[in-house]
């Protein structure tokens, strides 16, 4: 199926590794032009010639902190001159730690509002602009499952991830009669470095033995991978789905039993 992206320019965020990754080689292989943003210039740059080796667009890297308003608008503007257009923006941020409410003390708090929350406002805020110019325009939020569903521990990610969710569903309203969505995905269970960091280690288990006692409460009964979620989330950017928009779809498996 051809998503109709090619000639497309996307700036995706924390994109050396993981999801980000994932997003911002799906995108390229459908020949969108991609921006790729994370802290570490090494690791990027080392996912910046991956990409450019497998896609069809152009692959360009700058290193930036979302935390720091100063590194999103050099990179926004890097995007721009470097591709003369931006159609897609990807927020993506890695989540704050988990632990107990009482754990967590004030600068925590602080922490994660500029990380998960905060850092997706200054994104939109730089890109909404440009986005406006195109006509056509795709905000998509990678936010985690836990604005859909329990998840113990997550009390700084869900509160603020939250604050995304409700962030988006009023932008979805002002934009659209910009012909601009905004959405959500949210990813459940999915194979990355901060997924095997949270495997609590038994002994005499393999790592796969690991994930698979931690998929066995799926529908699926597996965890997911990268480029799955990252299927969705070209899809969302594509005109194809140009009526999709104030939503948050999960990726999970079925983990959410939820009919709504």
């Amino acid at each position: 199926m051809d998503l109709q992206l090619q000639g497309k320019a996307a700036l995706v965020m924390a994109a050396s590794k993981g999801l980000g990754k994932a997003c911002a080689l799906a995108l390229a292989m459908e020949g969108v032009d991609v921006m790729i943003g994370a802290r570490d210039q090494a690791t990027l740059e080392k996912t910046a010639d991956e990409i450019r080796s497998l896609g069809k667009g152009r692959v360009m890297a700058l290193p930036v902190d979302v935390n720091k308003a100063a590194d999103v608008e050099k990179i926004v503007t890097a995007t721009e001159v470097a591709f003369g257009r931006i159609d897609i923006l990807v927020n993506n941020a890695g989540g704050p730690p988990f632990g107990k409410f009482e754990s967590f003390d004030e600068a925590a708090w602080q922490a994660a509002f500029e990380l998960t929350l905060l850092s997706t406002v200054r994104c939109c805020r730089q890109v909404i602009p440009h986005l406006k110019r195109t006509g056509s325009g795709r905000i998509i939020n990678i936010t985690s499952l836990s604005v859909k569903t329990f998840l113990a521990g997550s009390v700084l990610s869900t509160s603020l991830r939250l604050g995304v969710v409700g962030m988006a569903k009023l932008l979805s309203d002002e934009l659209g009669p910009d012909n601009i969505t905004v959405n959500n995905v949210a990813p459940g269970l999915i194979l990355t470095d901060r997924v095997k960091d949270t495997l609590n280690p038994t002994p005499g288990a393999t790592i796969e033995q690991l994930l698979a006692d931690r998929a066995k409460d799926i529908p699926l009964r597996r965890i997911g991978r990268p480029e799955e979620l990252a299927a969705l989330v070209t899809f969302l950017a594509s005109p194809l789905a140009g009526y999709i928009t104030g939503t948050t779809i999960q990726c999970d498996g079925g983990a959410v039993r939820s009919p709504y």
